[in-house]
């Protein structure tokens, strides 16, 4: 199978799951991903404004910015750079909303939460063919830890995917959360899952 073919078949899927119990299947990734962020504690989050067939992570921003930073990107050109979470909020290219600009420059973040379309068996992400994250995190100097989120879990054991493509630590879906070189960790009853291919 071919990055596009999958992709393709990817989208169909997340289409049907926004379709059909997109708020507990949010709800279920959500609660995942705070307890990553409790676990790693972060201090500085990338995390992202969604479009429809996202993981809606806005619920987290109230929740998350009494005691870290949120950053969400900005697109720049071919990549984006990251500016602190404020409102108001504008929309942009590809009907994403983003705040205004900032003139802040950012070293480093500790952990980024990343959408996508789906993963392949390098655990590397398919996105929309743009990108803009793949420029974003090879400008990075000091990698953080990044855990991709998907509504409903599009993941093929071939490897599609090229060396630039941005690679995850930890995958969460609502079906499951893997962590890259170990096992499925199924994080609601704590118990094994099978193995990661």
């Amino acid at each position: 199978m071919d990055k596009k073919k999958f992709r393709k078949t990817c989208l169909e899927k997340l289409r049907k799951a926004e379709r059909n119990g997109k708020f507990r299947r949010n709800r279920i990734v959500l609660r995942r991903v705070e307890s990553i962020i409790r676990k790693y504690n972060p201090k500085a989050i990338l995390l992202y404004l969604p479009m429809g067939h996202e993981v809606d992570v806005r619920p987290l921003f109230r929740r998350l910015r009494r005691d870290r930073k949120i950053y969400v990107p900005f697109m720049e050109g071919e990549s984006f750079k990251l500016v602190q979470y404020r409102l108001p909020l504008q929309r942009k290219r590809f009907g994403i909303y983003e705040p205004m600009n900032s003139h802040f420059y950012l070293s480093e973040i500790d952990m980024a939460i990343v959408p996508v379309v789906g993963v392949d068996g390098r655990f590397r992400r398919i996105g929309f063919g743009k990108g803009m994250y793949d420029r974003f995190f090879g400008s990075l100097r000091r990698k953080p830890l990044t855990v991709f989120v998907q509504l409903a879990k599009c993941y093929t054991k071939e490897k599609i995917t090229d060396d630039f493509d941005v690679m995850a630590d930890i995958y969460i879906t609502p079906e499951d959360i893997i962590v890259r070189g170990k096992r499925h960790v199924d994080r609601v009853d704590n118990r094994r899952c099978g193995s990661h291919g």
